[in-house]
């Protein structure tokens, strides 16, 4: 698992609107990169929610958010106006960004055993090293988690 104190792994994906975000974009300020497994499910859903409510907050302490899960841009698209969601959703359909990041691998639902995303965060600092590591997150509750770290 990647630790505080290391270089956060680059990226470049589309966002919900089909535009490419790059980790360069966010240099300067914090960004908390989320990795979440499926758009409009309930935990997803309580936790893009919980970051979108945050966002005042964020904004006052030089933070951005990104989400990251393997969905196709358009259920991106669909989850971000359904729930007014103005952060940048990003979409890792092959899964090379999140296992980058040690958030997709192998898991377990009902019997059946699937590749999919791991519900990690990781605080980056302005200058690109990991300052945060949230492995295995619990949606609810999370965003205050990680304001706590930025406060």
């Amino acid at each position: 698992m990647l630790e505080a104190g290391d270089n956060a792994p680059d990226f470049a994906l589309p966002n919900q609107h089909g535009e490419t975000v790059r980790l360069d974009d966010f240099e300067g300020q914090h960004l908390i990169v989320y990795f979440y497994p499926r758009a409009n499910t309930e935990g997803c859903t309580v936790e893009a929610c919980e970051f979108r409510d945050a966002r005042p907050t964020l904004e006052t302490e030089n933070a951005a958010v990104v989400g990251i899960s393997d969905d196709p841009v358009s259920d991106l698209e669909d989850f971000a106006a359904d729930y007014d969601l103005e952060f940048d959703l990003l979409s890792d359909e092959d899964g090379s960004v999140s296992a980058a990041y040690d958030s997709y691998g192998e898991k377990q639902m009902f019997g059946n055993t699937f590749d999919g995303v791991f519900r990690n965060t990781f605080v980056v600092g302005p200058d690109g090293t990991i300052e945060a590591v949230f492995e295995g997150v619990t949606p609810e509750g999370h965003a205050d988690e990680v304001l706590n770290v930025l406060e």
